[in-house]
């Protein structure tokens, strides 16, 4: 009888996975299977998860604001907010309206291109940012709210998703695994900077130049409401908008992720004018 053949074991090196983010992200991947079919299933169902954001953004606030625990954390001044704040928040406090745009912005990044190491760099820095390291005005966010966040994040749009009534099950089963493996690879980017695994490979390095919230490498990678309103004004030849002319919602492109991916064909490509009319109710403010 032929002997079945094994796999061969690979090997990992223990210190590149905390000396190294690229390893680490190499090493996720590969555990995770996360690949080629992953990245298809989320180029087409971009639309769906683009009718989320706005949804998301508000029930997650909603959550935070619901425990004087999670809510406190919006009573210290954020970095990158100057504005006036509310002693005791509510949804409509400026922290919170300000707290809200940067949310959307990094759902938005959620769903760039996860081809890009910059992707995974910029997950790493906001799993970073939220122990407090390189803010001007430093805030712990202890782990506990963290995963509890993305939780919520992760139920609202598996429960959408899988509850659309055109999209068929094994689309929407390849949508939901998709989103799945890119959430729980932040939450590893998150747990990276609370936990002590590896501390003696990492004792003293040095990270880097800390920049403020939405940059990386020198350049602005989270786009703003006031970013969306002003190139949408370009693209049409206008002016850019003053400050305080309108909001647009999240949006969310998936687009130059890998060679031949931009000419998959999406089964119901004719139903797009009806996708934000079919997204499950959930989460409309």
């Amino acid at each position: 009888m032929a002997t079945q053949q094994k796999r061969p074991m690979q090997h990992i090196d223990r210190k590149s996975l905390y000396t190294s983010l690229e390893s680490r992200i190499r090493y996720l991947h590969s555990f995770l299977d996360f690949g080629q079919n992953d990245i298809e299933a989320l180029t087409s169902g971009a639309k769906y998860i683009q009718a989320l954001i706005p949804a998301v953004v508000n029930i997650v606030y909603k959550k935070l604001l619901q425990y004087d625990i999670t809510a406190r954390a919006f009573q210290t001044r954020s970095t990158a907010f100057e504005g006036p704040m509310d002693e005791i928040p509510d949804e409509e406090s400026p922290q919170i309206l300000h707290r809200k745009q940067f949310l959307r912005a990094y759902l938005k990044k959620l769903c760039s291109d996860p081809t890009r190491m910059e992707f995974w760099e910029y997950l790493d820095k906001v799993g970073m940012m939220h122990t407090g390291i390189g803010r001007t005005h430093p805030l712990h966010i202890e782990y506990i709210h963290i995963g509890a966040g993305l939780a919520v994040i992760q139920d609202i749009l598996t429960e959408a998703i899988l509850s659309h009534p055109r999209l068929h099950m094994q689309r929407k089963i390849a949508i939901v695994k998709a989103l799945g493996k890119v959430i729980w690879i932040q939450n590893d980017l998150f747990t990276k900077w609370y936990v002590h695994d590896g501390e003696e490979f990492t004792d003293g390095m040095d990270f880097g130049e800390i920049e403020k919230e939405g940059w990386l490498h020198g350049k602005k990678v989270l786009e703003s409401d006031s970013d969306s309103e002003d190139k949408k004004a370009t693209t049409n030849g206008a002016s850019p908008p003053s400050p305080g002319h309108g909001k647009t919602g999240g949006v969310c492109p998936f687009t130059g992720m890998v060679a031949g991916v931009e000419k998959l064909k999406v089964e119901d490509e004719k139903k797009d004018d009806d996708t934000k009319s079919d997204v499950t109710e959930k989460g409309v403010a």
